[in-house]
């Protein structure tokens, strides 16, 4: 069943930075802390989460944006 929140509880998150800035490991933790994903994936590990193409995972480095929705206190977050 999916969880209906109102607009005050809805947080819309871009994490935007220049090349290796931190934003994979960022939202890792982000996925990490919200209880989306049980174990912190690494960029240099080829584990990351959000990391989900055959080339990322071999170069170490995000190549397309991901989205996903993950909630923390009451509130919906989507992260890009």
């Amino acid at each position: 069943m999916t969880r209906q929140f109102s607009l005050d509880r809805i947080r819309n998150i871009g994490i935007m930075a220049h090349i290796d800035a931190g934003k994979t490991t960022t939202s890792e933790r982000i996925l990490f802390y919200t209880g989306k994903v049980h174990r912190l994936g690494e960029v240099h590990d080829g584990a990351a989460t959000m990391d989900w193409m055959v080339q990322e995972q071999e170069r170490g480095i995000t190549i397309t944006s991901a989205a996903t929705t993950c909630f923390w206190r009451d509130h919906q977050i989507n992260l890009i």
